[in-house]
């Protein structure tokens, strides 16, 4: 885990100054200078235009992620593995253009009733999708090659202090909506930009297609791997949209704004998994190609017992004070408090389980893994078209986290039938009991509307370090987090440094 830490906290400490951008963003500009409806709006476009880069990308930037460690090779321009990858990406998304302007009219009539104005910005997801796109492919190529801090930083930094400036434009008037939505959507180019440049600087990017020397063996494998990766992930993100894209719909802009608010806050959370991740996904590709079983073993126990104990810390910090954060937002925003627990339960079932994506995705049976999202996009269609008519978002935030309980358990299940592998350690049963114990204390200690709401969440913050996170430290309940902690007090001089 050595490596997973150290390249985990840089790009966590990364991402979450991004998140302070991103809460300046969505928690305050957005709110302050737009509409909930404007703001629904927004956020339908960003959605959708990522779905479209996914879609044109034909699974390619999956193939590279899993045969980067076959084909390494820097003298050889790695067999020119990224310019493969983009060729096949800017065929896909010049497709995926011409599928956009061909059912323009269908698009019409799904969004003209409750989300008419989605339809005058429609075109804007093909700029959105190829600057989305094109930056997977570099952050990949960039993870394969253990470069991680960088595209954190362009995308959870940069991109968002962009923003900032636009929405601060914006309030000023120095923009009108229109310009604003425009430069925002090509905002989303910057990062994309930047990771090209840093790999010509650093003399790692050569886009000849004279450099393409994938034997053919490898060519015929990763056409097959890309294609089911494809299949796959698409109907991961599909998911991930559906629920946004069925709310605009169905309900309209406003709740649309108003749940992928939620989505936001629920991601922002998730940020810590997310880092390790991104640091774990080659090192499982590598365990895969050299047959180590049991140090992947060992691996995702200890990823899912230190993430599931981050993971419901993060969430206890909202819900123990819900009613005092929702309240400094809008009136339309109240009911974003379910949407957000449905949403978390889902999440939680994620952060817990999720490596077992990856370890699936890398192995000789990562073919199946498309069985497990179909079943995946059933529910959630089902779920959404059952549940949406009658509790609106709510019923959006339901389908998706019964459909993501569903999904994991079943692909837990698959791993461990297969390979003998899972998350599961005695010792996170102490955490889970911790856990609902926390959750019923907060519960039962009443709010206090005569006491000013900021010292309320204040002492509540308090009172939940005390006794969720402070505990485990205390009594070692995890060995892992505690000397990484550790690492960290004695890296800021809490603790003094051994001689």
């Amino acid at each position: 885990m050595g490596i997973i830490q150290k390249d985990a906290l840089r790009t966590t400490i990364v991402s979450y100054i991004g998140l302070i951008l991103g809460y300046l963003n969505k928690g305050v500009l957005f709110i302050w200078f737009l509409t909930t409806e404007q703001i629904g709006l927004i956020n339908l476009l960003v959605g959708v235009g990522v779905l479209f880069g996914s879609l044109s990308g034909f699974g390619s930037s999956y193939a590279l992620w899993k045969f980067f460690p076959f084909l390494k090779d820097r003298e050889k321009n790695h067999h020119g593995l990224i310019v493969y990858t983009l060729l096949i990406s800017v065929l896909g998304g010049l497709f995926f253009a011409f599928l956009s302007w061909l059912f323009q009219n269908e698009v019409v009539e799904a969004y003209k009733s409750k989300s008419a104005p989605f339809i005058d910005y429609y075109y804007w997801i093909i700029p959105l999708g190829f600057a989305n796109l094109l930056f997977v492919i570099l952050e990949t190529y960039l993870r394969a090659i253990y470069h991680n801090v960088i595209s954190v930083f362009v995308y959870e930094f940069v991109l968002r202090a962009c923003i900032s400036l636009l929405l601060l434009a914006f309030g000023f008037d120095l923009l009108n909506f229109d310009q604003f939505l425009i430069l925002h959507c090509l905002a989303y180019f910057i990062p994309a930009l930047w990771l090209l440049f840093f790999l010509k600087r650093k003399q790692e990017l050569n886009l000849s297609p004279k450099t393409i020397s994938i034997p053919k063996k490898f060519r015929r494998i990763i056409v097959s791997f890309g294609m089911f990766s494809y299949l796959n992930s698409v109907g991961t993100l599909v998911v991930t949209t559906m629920d946004t894209m069925m709310v605009a719909s169905m309900v309209g802009l406003i709740a649309t704004g108003v749940y992928t608010t939620v989505i936001y806050l629920t991601s922002a959370l998730q940020i810590p998994y997310k880092s390790m991740i991104r640091i774990s996904s080659p090192m499982i590709s590598e365990m895969w190609k050299h047959g180590k079983k049991r140090e992947m073993s060992e691996l995702y126990k200890k990823f899912s017992s230190v993430n599931i104990i981050v993971a419901f810390f993060m969430f206890l910090l909202v819900w123990v004070n819900r009613e005092g954060l929702f309240s400094f937002l809008p009136a339309d925003f109240h009911d974003g408090i379910w949407v957000f627990l449905f949403l978390m339960i889902g999440r939680l079932t994620d952060i817990y389980m999720g490596l077992n994506g990856v370890i699936l995705s890398m192995s000789k049976k990562f073919k199946y893994d498309i069985y497990f999202t179909t079943v995946l996009i059933g529910i959630v269609a089902a779920l959404n078209l059952a549940l949406i008519p009658i509790y609106g978002m709510i019923g959006s935030a339901i389908a998706t986290c019964a459909a993501y309980i569903v999904y994991n358990v079943g692909r837990v299940y698959f791993v461990y039938k297969h390979y003998r592998i899972h998350p599961f350690e005695q010792s996170q049963l102490t955490i889970i009991v911790l856990f609902a114990a926390v959750l019923l204390v907060f519960e039962l200690i009443p709010l206090f509307p005569e006491m000013n709401t900021v010292l309320e969440i204040l002492i509540r913050w308090t009172l939940l370090i005390l006794i969720f996170p402070l505990p485990i430290y205390a009594f070692k309940w995890n060995q892992d987090l505690v000397d990484y902690t550790n690492a960290i007090l004695t890296k800021l001089h809490v603790f003094p440094t051994k001689k």
